[in-house]
């Protein structure tokens, strides 16, 4: 098996090195299904949909066209994984020739995979199975929910037995830069979500968090607006540090939904700093931009290991 795609690691350099008994699980970006005329995965997925590379795209229908371009060469012997809580996921399953196969966080379903009272359950043909407490994984928040039971669906495709998904579950630590947990001190928690590039991602990092959060947000602007982030700062974030080209922009909305606790760092140091002073004990500090790293950083892994190395040096 190899895993490839949008996570750094080009699918060619792979190709040699397979045979025709290995899966390869692909993480394939919008920017790459621009041209992605014969691609065929049997098992495919697509966990969301949000605006998001609009500098690219332009409008969110440019985009959701993109995304849909990954069933566009399925046929009925393959597989649509789809969020039945998101209406323009769940549209696609018309759209499509693939089987669909749905997961939802927000209500149960009488075929699919869906998350009730903390436990992901599956349901088929009439009978339902617990397939695991979320409380025994080591993920937070419930996209990393939604994201469990979209991997258990096209587990549950490939084959994989149910009790082989259990041990997967519960041993996966999450990658990097995606809510990951640094270190505390002086009883002040600290999570690198660097790869938080856009709003949906950023507000999924904020949900996350159990304490009061001091935020540092900002950077290249991919032409979002922020006005869905900043509705879920009252009783969540205390403190907002802006840096970066759309700091402004940021600060400007801000104002509109009456938050005045932000302020600007003119470097990345500079915002960690402020943040450092403004957290006090049981709070937590979270990096989650709601933007991309690029002007300031090379990529969003640049950001978050700074960010960590820093945190590491306290």
């Amino acid at each position: 098996m190899a895993v490839v795609g949008n996570i750094g690691v080009p699918y060619a350099a792979e190709v040699s090195r397979l045979t025709k008994d290995d899966y390869v699980v692909a993480e394939i970006s919008s920017f790459q299904m621009e041209t992605a005329d014969t691609f065929h995965p049997h098992i495919a997925a697509v966990l969301n949909i949000t605006p998001d590379h609009l500098d690219r795209h332009k409008t969110l229908e440019n985009y959701i066209a993109m995304k849909e371009r990954i069933f566009r060469r399925q046929d009925a012997q393959d597989f649509l994984i789809l969020n039945a809580s998101d209406p323009v996921t769940l549209a696609m399953a018309k759209k499509s020739k693939a089987k669909p196969v749905f997961f939802s966080s927000q209500a149960p379903l009488e075929e699919g995979i869906f998350l009730q009272q903390g436990h992901i359950i599956l349901s088929k043909e009439g009978s339902q199975t617990d397939l695991i407490d979320v409380k025994e994984c080591q993920l937070l928040g419930v996209h990393n929910y939604e994201n469990m039971m979209a991997a258990v669906a096209m587990a549950l495709c490939a084959g994989v037995d149910v009790e082989q998904i259990r041990q997967g579950l519960r041993q996966f630590r999450g990658v990097a830069h995606r809510i990951e947990y640094v270190r505390t001190v002086d009883g002040v928690d600290y999570y690198n979500d660097s790869k938080g590039t856009n709003v949906d991602a950023a507000i999924r990092g904020i949900l996350a968090m159990e304490k009061p959060c001091v935020l540092l947000g900002g950077g290249y602007d991919k032409g979002a607006e922020y006005d869905s982030w900043l509705e879920l700062f009252d009783g969540r974030v205390k403190k907002l540090i802006l840096l970066g080209q759309t700091a402004q922009k940021i600060a400007a909305c801000c104002d509109r939904h009456g938050f005045t606790a932000y302020e600007f760092a003119q470097t990345f140091d500079e915002a960690l700093q402020k943040a450092k002073q403004a957290a006090q004990q049981g709070d937590c500090v979270l990096l989650s931009p709601a933007c991309a790293s690029w002007g300031m950083f090379d990529n969003y892994e640049q950001r978050g290991d700074l960010f960590k190395a820093w945190v590491r040096a306290l």
